[in-house]
């Protein structure tokens, strides 16, 4: 009875003190089987895979929840992508939110992921605000250039809510 009551107790200690694998980093390529899909792969902060990471973790994806099964730290997204576009990652967990905002460019078969700073959604409509209002000349060059950086991004997936969600977690992030 001692042994059984033994194993009974290491069980539970065990299953105490386990530890939960959080993504807090990752990063995306285009999957290996050239599928025209994504992986997401779960890194640390200096961008290694961390390939301990295993189990269902939920994402948004361009506003969409999606419950990603990670193998291995590496996830494919289940849709294929049909042309460029941008997309929009965002993890939750204990350790805060984790997001990416990505142009994926597709030319022939390939995949090219680009990650996008979000600060140059900050700083581009703030410099053409400031040429505008500097030079009274350029007040409708600015509306023209507003409304083709807005068409570019409207029209390749990244709505407005989108774009400002993107800011708003930057901003967040830097705080």
């Amino acid at each position: 009875m001692k042994p059984f009551v033994f194993f009974y107790l290491l069980l539970i200690s065990s299953t105490c003190f386990a530890q939960h694998a959080s993504i807090d980093h990752f990063m995306v390529k285009e999957s290996l089987l050239k599928n025209n899909k994504i992986a997401i792969i779960a890194t640390d902060s200096l961008e290694n895979p961390i390939e301990s990471i295993n189990g269902t973790y939920t994402f948004s994806v361009s506003g969409f929840t999606q419950q990603l099964n990670f193998h291995d730290g590496v996830s494919i997204l289940p849709l294929p992508i049909d042309k460029s576009t941008f997309v929009y990652i965002k993890h939750e967990n204990d350790g805060g939110t984790h997001s990416k905002l990505l142009y994926i460019y597709k030319k022939a078969n390939d995949l090219s992921p680009i990650t996008i700073s979000r600060a140059f959604f900050i700083v581009i409509p703030l410099v053409i605000i400031i040429l505008a209002f500097a030079f009274k000349k350029f007040i409708y060059l600015g509306i023209i250039l507003f409304l083709v950086f807005f068409f570019f991004s409207y029209s390749k997936g990244l709505n407005i809510s989108t774009y400002f969600e993107t800011i708003f977690d930057y901003l967040k992030n830097l705080v």
